[in-house]
């Protein structure tokens, strides 16, 4: 298995999706893992693939409020980015996982990546145990209920989210990306929407585990720690000549994700 790791500056919405897109068709092509953490240059809402928005979320109220809206290429529901550490990671079926159970098992070795990087900060993150299936793709909250395998942080009130992922498979290629929270903007996902939603419990967050908000750079150094350990000892950032191609390929994709029939076609 060959890694290859991706920093990335805080970048808008459209952009960062079509980025994780772009990757996803690189691991296709190559046959390499690429894990990437990154940041957003605004505010911005995320809707699921298949999740319901048309009339829920409303692209004016959202504006005046500066927050961008772009939906993902992964499913899920509504996750507001501001104040978090985005990852992603692409990588052909059969590469992370055996090729009769790509997805399940790819989830869970991502997930040991995540929380030997978690740990190494000194967050003492585990996966929640499954309780039942997963949420419909509806217009509620990724954050309102921690599901079976994501991570949680226990606490006086019991385990609370602390990372939200969600995954793709695409011509023999898989994207999982999901949000590391540094601090709590998803209680305020309800109040976004044209009619009341369930209230989100405050989730889990590193600010709150460390008693400081880690920057960018410290949870990318630890995630990228962790690939090396457990995935590729010999992980290796992408170089000028093939961030350049990516770049291209991403700039190709990011009008789709900019266009409103996209984003409010459901």
């Amino acid at each position: 298995m060959r890694v290859r790791l991706l920093p990335s500056p805080p970048l808008p919405g459209a952009l960062n999706m079509a980025l994780d897109d772009a990757l996803l068709a690189r691991a296709r092509e190559t046959g390499e893992v690429h894990v990437r953490a990154y940041a957003w240059a605004r505010p911005t809402l995320s809707l699921g693939r298949n999740q319901r928005a048309a009339g829920l979320y409303d692209p004016d109220r959202l504006a005046e409020r500066g927050i961008d809206v772009v939906r993902r290429p992964t499913g899920g529901r509504a996750i507001l980015h501001w104040r978090e550490v985005t990852y992603a990671v692409t990588a052909p079926l059969g590469v992370l996982a055996p090729a009769d159970a790509p997805l399940k098992a790819a989830y869970a070795r991502i997930n040991a990546v995540l929380l030997a990087a978690l740990r190494a900060m000194g967050v003492p993150a585990r996966e929640a145990v499954p309780a039942g299936r997963a949420p419909l793709p509806d217009g509620a909250p990724c954050f309102e209920v921690p599901t079976g395998g994501e991570l949680v942080l226990d606490g006086p009130d019991g385990a609370r989210k602390l990372v939200g992922s969600a995954q793709w498979r695409e011509e023999g290629a898989l994207l999982q990306h999901g949000s590391i929270l540094l601090a709590d903007d998803q209680t305020t996902v309800g109040t976004l929407a044209t009619r009341p939603l369930p209230p989100v419990p405050p989730p889990a967050t590193l600010g709150e585990a460390l008693g400081r908000m880690p920057p960018l750079d410290e949870v990318t150094a630890a995630l990228f720690d962790a690939a090396r350990a457990l995935l590729d000892p010999d992980a290796t950032l992408l170089d000028d000549r093939e961030l350049a191609a990516l770049d291209a390929a991403a700039g190709a994709r990011a009008a789709h994700y900019r266009d409103g029939r996209w984003t409010w076609r459901r």
